[in-house]
């Protein structure tokens, strides 16, 4: 009798069933772990705000405190007020916030205040993109990048900014602007700024202060300054300049 040990029903040697371990059309398992990251790297960029598409206006989360400004007579256009301290504490953005930070200069207090909007945004998670002007002849067209991102706030830092951007806001009434440590000197609706006796920049057609000093450009105040600039712009407090002398 022929052995049919090993044969199939049709004589046919009996091939073992091909595992999936063993299947040649099976990636090998870095290939599949590169794939793997891939799809998520590609996810991760798909889930991310990178500002090309409209989102919600954003809001204030949380409340202005008592002496921030009187409810009943809020300040008026290009009118000071001088806020009580940490009265502004409370108040952060919603989610999807996007701020551009636009800033000229490497002097030692433009750089405190870059670190402090880069710490605050940080600790908000907000949207944060940087547009550094390369000299004077940069200055107005970084203006322009800015406004080409189309961000929910520009933020300036740096005293070399200010007659630029005196030429710029008037013309770019929908887009709220939040000037730090300086000030612009006839602002439109749209422009805020945060300032103090030790900075009070006001364009190079005015000089600077009297009373202008580097050193009153402290991480503090500097914090302040962004933390309670951003908490009037989304309480429509705008046009308006917060004096910051006590902290």
């Amino acid at each position: 009798m022929t052995n049919t040990a090993g044969r199939g029903i049709a004589g046919w040697r009996h091939t073992p069933a091909t595992t999936w371990k063993d299947d040649p059309l099976r990636p090998s398992f870095p290939a599949v772990a590169a794939l793997a990251a891939a799809a998520a790297l590609v996810a991760g960029c798909g889930s991310g705000d990178d500002w090309s598409r409209p989102h919600p206006r954003p809001s204030a989360v949380g409340a202005l405190g008592p002496g921030f400004v009187d409810p009943a007579a809020p300040p008026a256009p290009e009118a000071t007020a001088t806020p009580q301290p940490g009265s502004w504490d409370h108040v952060r953005p919603s989610e999807g916030y996007r701020v551009v930070l636009l800033t000229a200069g490497r002097d030692r207090p433009t750089a405190a205040l870059v670190a402090a909007v880069k710490d605050w945004a940080a600790a908000e998670h907000v949207g944060l993109r940087t547009v550094t002007a390369d000299g004077t002849a940069d200055l107005l067209p970084s203006a322009t990048r800015a406004l080409d991102m189309h961000p929910d706030l520009i933020v300036s830092a740096g005293n070399d900014l200010i007659d630029p951007l005196a030429t710029v806001t008037p013309n770019h009434l929908s887009q709220q602007f939040l000037v730090v440590g300086a000030e612009l000197a006839e602002p439109t609706a749209n422009v805020t700024a945060v300032d103090w006796s030790g900075a009070s920049f006001r364009g190079e057609g005015l000089g600077m202060s009297s009373t202008y000093d580097p050193a009153s450009f402290t991480t503090e105040r500097c914090a302040a300054s962004i933390r309670a600039g951003v908490a009037a712009v989304l309480n429509d407090l705008t046009g308006i300049v917060l004096w910051l002398d006590r902290v």
